[in-house]
């Protein structure tokens, strides 16, 4: 049996197809609308409609690229308002099964997607160029491939984070693995992703980024954006976290989440990242933030989720059953108000 037909297309609510992952047991989207989230949780939290009119050339980095519809949303928002945009991008993706099943199996059909092309040689290529378009998808894991990314000195305007959930993909939501992230982030450049999991923008944070939430797509649970902090008084945005510089993570788990909320989540941040609400500011303070770790980049799933389990087990913040239920009874005073 071909690799291709242990991916069976599945439609969503907004007529556009995705898959489930065997493997992972998740769904590549949400069935809300594959399509309507790759423009709503990645392409309008970063920003890129905006950032097309203003300059002649944007880079991006679509971290697990799977059926290629956030890499497809962005160009299509890119050039519908500046059709002479230069465009760089850099996809990260295990294998080339998925990409190359989704062109197989025409999903884009729906789309009325005129760079079909471009997305065709993504898949079975792995690199395109074109008068306004450098394109290529790297193979292979994503915490090896990140590292060829920062070493050609690549700097994205927008990363799109989106691989399966922590739970499942832990590999790639560690602190190592965001810290490289970080590294490859203009400093005006924005991160998106579909997560709001505590232990990610733990992570975020100690990457020195700040963080915000972005409208919740599908489910009540809102996404994340980062950026670097703009300096309120320069209005610069300030340099990137250096590799030696980042918070290493141990027993001390408490006193480094203080030390890394000090900096506060809250304003003062770029304009564009809206506040986290108290509940999200408290959830970070509680031990579903103690993130995943991953210090050579090698670990298996089982290994990072053990580690995890044994420093929140051993840790002195709040259970996080006991946040959810304050936050729950606080929602319901308010609603019967």
């Amino acid at each position: 049996m071909s690799e291709l037909d242990n991916f069976t297309p599945e439609l969503t609510a907004d007529g556009s197809f995705t898959f489930f992952s065997q493997e992972f047991g998740e769904s590549f989207h949400s069935h809300y609308g594959a399509k309507q989230e790759s423009f709503l949780k990645f392409v309008e939290p970063t920003q890129l409609a905006v950032k097309a009119k203003c300059k002649p050339m944007l880079r991006l980095l679509d971290v697990c690229y799977g059926l290629g519809y956030n890499t497809a949303a962005a160009l299509q928002t890119i050039w519908s308002v500046n059709p002479d945009c230069d465009v760089e991008v850099i996809g990260l993706e295990i294998n080339t099964v998925v990409p190359q099943t989704a062109i197989a199996h025409h999903l884009y059909e729906n789309w009325n997607y005129e760079y079909i092309n471009i997305l065709n040689y993504l898949a079975y290529e792995q690199k395109v160029q074109t008068n306004h378009l450098k394109a290529s998808l790297l193979i292979g894991d994503a915490r090896n491939t990140i590292q060829q990314v920062y070493a050609s000195g690549f700097q994205a305007d927008a990363i799109f984070l989106d691989p399966f959930s922590p739970p499942q993909c832990p590999q790639l939501w560690t602190i190592e693995f965001i810290q490289w992230l970080a590294l490859c982030l203009q400093n005006d450049g924005i991160l998106a992703t579909y997560s709001c999991a505590a232990a990610v923008r733990t992570a975020l944070l100690a990457a020195g980024l700040q963080i915000g939430s972005s409208p919740p797509v599908g489910r009540r649970s809102p996404g994340t954006v980062a950026a670097y902090k703009e300096d309120m008084e320069t209005g610069e945005h300030g340099d990137t976290v250096n590799q030696e510089d980042t918070v290493t993570w141990g027993r001390g788990d408490a006193e480094n989440l203080s030390t890394i909320l000090s900096v506060s989540p809250r304003p003062p941040l770029s304009a564009f990242l809206p506040p986290l609400s108290q509940a999200e500011i408290e959830h970070l303070q509680t031990r579903a933030a103690i993130p995943y770790r991953d210090s050579q980049l090698t670990d298996s799933t089982e290994v990072i989720l053990r580690r995890r389990q044994q420093e929140q087990q051993a840790s002195s913040l709040e259970p996080t059953s006991r946040w959810r239920k304050r936050w729950e009874s606080e929602r319901i005073k308010i609603s019967v108000k």
